[in-house]
């Protein structure tokens, strides 16, 4: 089984510089570089053998300046393409890691993509950016190092080797002589440091995670006062990890260094050998310097493989980590098109799992195009996960969900994502200027467009007052911007994509009252002609929605108009009171703080 495994994870490491078009290259790269790493290598052993000629010439007394120039020449040669062809492979071999990587990651990251959103956020901010930094940038040594470099130091001892059974064959058998100790010590290693792998992933990752929560979470930390906690929990984690690897490397050094100090035999086999062999006329002293010559050049290659061998357990756990994101299930996906008669979305008999807890149980809705739908409920009662199936975030468990009457599995993502636009609750921004943060709902849109679809937003009379006004960087902006203004950002890119279908997640939920208004206008003005669901906890948002849905515990338990509902649903009356109630109760608040 290990075999196996160590046998998957050499392919999984290779196919890296195979596949694709970046990887194709990276292959010819990473091929040119072991060709290069193996002529380097072999070329070194040429200066010994131009060493020998000239002791030969010398013990027969036939030693001529021209002769000893001939082959001092030719050493010098061979040792100037040694170090021209190590050059061009290391060149070579880097050049492939990191476009190897380049493309690596750019996998990754499609297959978070194409992944159902499940899979991608049960994993920690930690573990994805150590396995999208500090893992992909783990295969970048024996790519660059391993695999060329390797491939030439297994050469040279080989070359070696046969070379000592050309002069004598005890010879050879003698450069072997500490060679299966060495393998012990080197197994039990490997074994050490395999059962302690898991442990040291896992504590690598909890480290990151927490270094990312204390780094984002730390205004919350000043806010609460808990500077002290927090940062005990954050220094715990590194003082964990240090802790563990320094027992880790310990519990190999012993073993470790015995497999380094038995593996090169020079001393130890061939040297008494030849001398014997020598002494007793078997072979001459050219040949047995020329044997301790070979034994020798052979050190240099092992101590590099000894090296490279303590890496080897650290890259098949990367890869086989590496591999388990590279095969994260994706979401299945139709190539071509599909035409569609209208945008009217429906929900047949849809239920929905997380893991083993179903939170929708068979929900049917018809959501006409033209139409504001509204979902209401209490908490958990599956409202934002009705949301996210329609944006195909998630498959159905069973039952189906379509638009213009085609299932929407049966449509391509990228179709998909054109005719559905999502405004969430909890809104991002990313790394640029305010003005593409609201492009990137329309790539093609232009500078007029997106200000025209900022202003339908309201958010044009606070970006003016930042200081490079659309210009200005997103990151910057974002600790200016409160959670209504955020969230009107997002409205404007919802605005600018235009899109048929139109979810909007309590998409005005920390929107103050004196924009609230003007938003949900714009909002009704863009939503003409166009299929509109709105999940809502604040009531009076959606009262003159064409049809209010009112989920329970992932149950559809009414629907209809506002008055219907406020005559045939308890629940939603009681919610309604309850609002209303709630608005009275700021009203009064604020009257008396007027007072």
């Amino acid at each position: 089984m290990s075999e196996q495994k160590s046998l998957n994870f050499v392919s999984c490491l290779l196919s890296y510089a195979r596949e694709g078009k970046t990887f194709g290259d990276g292959s010819r790269k990473l091929v040119l570089s072991v060709i290069l790493s193996v002529i380097s290598i072999t070329a070194g052993l040429v200066p010994y053998y131009c060493f020998y000629r000239i002791l030969c010439l010398f013990l027969s007394g036939e030693a001529s300046s021209v002769g000893i120039w001939c082959w001092s020449l030719l050493a010098l040669a061979a040792y100037a393409g040694k170090i021209l062809c190590f050059g061009l492979s290391t060149t070579a071999s880097h050049y492939a890691a990191y476009h190897i990587l380049e493309g690596l990651r750019n996998r990754v990251a499609d297959r978070f993509l194409h992944a159902p959103l499940g899979e991608v956020t049960k994993h920690s901010i930690g573990e994805m950016k150590g396995i999208m930094v500090d893992k992909i940038e783990d295969i970048e040594p024996p790519l660059a190092h391993l695999v060329p470099e390797g491939s030439g130091h297994i050469v040279l001892p080989l070359v070696s080797m046969a070379a000592l059974a050309a002069v004598d064959w005890r010879l050879f058998l003698a450069s072997l002589v500490t060679f299966p100790l060495s393998m012990i010590c080197m197994a039990l290693t490997f074994r050490i440091s395999g059962k302690n792998y898991d442990t040291y992933n896992e504590s690598l990752a909890q480290m990151n995670s927490n270094i990312v929560e204390y780094v984002e979470g730390i205004e919350v930390i000043k806010a609460f006062g808990r500077t002290g906690e927090s940062y005990g929990k954050f220094s715990s984690a590194i003082l964990n990890y240090r802790t563990f690897v320094v027992k880790w490397l310990s519990s190999t050094w012993v073993t470790m260094k015995l497999a380094f100090a038995l593996f090169p035999s020079t001393l130890l086999g061939v040297l008494p050998a030849a001398l014997l062999l020598g002494a007793e006329g078997t072979i001459t002293a050219a040949q047995a310097a020329l044997a301790v010559m070979l034994s020798m050049s052979m050190v240099g290659s092992l101590a590099k493989l000894e090296v490279f061998s303590n890496e080897i357990k650290k890259v098949q756990m990367t890869v086989e980590e590496l591999q388990e994101y590279l095969e994260m299930p994706e979401l299945p996906e139709k190539g071509q098109d599909v035409e569609l008669k209208d945008y009217d979305v429906e929900l047949k008999n849809v239920r929905f799992s997380y893991d083993k807890d179903e939170v929708l149980h068979g929900v049917s809705l018809k959501l006409p195009q033209g139409s504001v739908t509204a979902l209401v409920g209490p908490s958990g009662g599956g409202k934002s996960t009705v949301a996210r199936l329609v944006s195909r975030f998630y498959d159905v468990s069973s039952g189906s969900i379509s638009i213009g009457g085609v299932d929407i599995r049966e449509m391509p993502l990228a179709q998909l994502s054109g005719i559905v636009s999502f405004v969430a609750q909890d809104n991002f921004l990313f790394r640029c200027s305010i003005k593409e943060n609201i492009r990137m709902g329309n790539p093609n849109a232009s500078d007029e467009q997106v200000i025209a679809a900022a202003r339908a937003a309201q958010c044009e009379e606070f970006i003016q007052k930042l200081p490079d006004g659309y210009d200005t960087p997103a990151g910057e902006a974002g600790k200016r911007l409160s959670g209504g203004e955020k969230q009107r950002i997002a409205i404007a890119r919802m605005m600018l994509k235009d899109s048929p279908v139109v979810i909007l997640d309590e998409a005005t939920a920390f929107t103050d009252p004196e924009n609230e208004d003007k938003i949900q206008k714009s909002i009704r003005e863009l939503a003409k002609g166009k299929t509109l669901l709105v999940i809502a906890h604040r009531l009076s948002t959606i009262k003159n929605a064409d049809n209010i849905v009112v989920l329970e515990n992932g149950n559809l338990l009414a629907q209809g108009r506002q008055e219907e509902l406020l005559e045939n649903c308890p629940m939603y009356r009681k919610m309604w009171e309850s609002h209303i109630g709630a608005k009275s109760w700021s009203v009064g608040k604020e009257a008396a703080a007027n007072v």
